[in-house]
């Protein structure tokens, strides 16, 4: 059984269908991408199965349970996180502050009134770990403003990463990086991914990166799938090309 599918979702936005009848899945233990040319609606698939936008039309199946349309904070809890195509950290506070504070907001003792220095042991055990599968242990002590862009990209990763999702969803995690800070990234998210235990849902423009990390693809182009499959399938998909690639052939 899938870990996540989606069925027949539609979205709109007055006249536009950004989300026309989009349907995926996704094993456990997969990392699949999502890609396709600028409005081709990769972020309005991840805002849906979010419950960030509710569709109009379709379901979002996660484990086995529906969850369209569910709260946000809700899905978070069922397990699935996010990362966001602009950076959402805490600026003023330390890399491990961020990824305590994301560790803590999973942690169902977290409103207790005693017990609250055990929940914070916790959260700082989580936070530590995230931090060194994303190679940011030097940076911990540091106010995540002060980190480089690509680290700061990272920082948001070990964030979601400390909320222990069964799915990471990540929305153009190398978007603004330079082609070292890109490379970087690619070999600590490679890194961090390879024991397959977690399901991986990329957005991500940089198709080298795409096909460096990803177990399966699929391309959507003015809000429909267009394809859908293994990286080298996908590769030299005549449509694809044409619709990401600009090729005419």
């Amino acid at each position: 059984m899938p870990l996540l599918e989606c069925r027949g979702l539609v979205r709109r936005f007055g006249a536009l269908v950004a989300v026309d009848g989009v349907s995926l899945a996704i094993e456990p233990g997969e990392i699949r991408a999502v890609i396709g040319p600028n409005g081709a609606g990769k972020s309005t698939v991840f805002n849906l199965i979010t419950s960030t936008l509710k569709p109009h039309a379709g379901e979002v199946f996660f484990a086995g349970e529906e969850i369209t349309g569910l709260p946000v904070h809700r899905v978070a809890q069922m397990g699935i996180a996010r990362t966001f195509q602009r950076c959402h950290v805490f600026p003023a506070l330390s890399a491990r502050e961020n990824v305590r504070i994301a560790a803590q907001a999973r942690d169902v003792r977290r409103w207790r009134f005693f017990g609250g220095r055990t929940v914070v042991a916790a959260s700082l055990a989580v936070a530590d770990e995230a931090l060194e599968q994303l190679r940011l242990t030097r940076h911990a002590g540091m106010r995540a403003d002060m980190l480089s862009h690509g680290d700061q990209r990272l920082l948001e990763v070990a964030m979601a990463l400390a909320q222990k999702p069964r799915l990471l969803m990540l929305d153009e995690p190398t978007q603004g990086l330079s082609i070292e800070e890109t490379d970087r990234a690619v070999q600590t998210l490679r890194g961090m991914l390879k024991k397959g235990d977690l399901s991986v849902l990329l957005v991500e423009h940089d198709m080298e990166v795409v096909f460096k990390l990803a177990d399966s693809i699929t391309v959507l182009h003015r809000g429909r799938v267009i394809a859908d499959g293994a990286p080298d399938v996908v590769k030299t998909n005549v449509e694809v090309r044409r619709a990401y690639l600009g090729e005419s052939g």
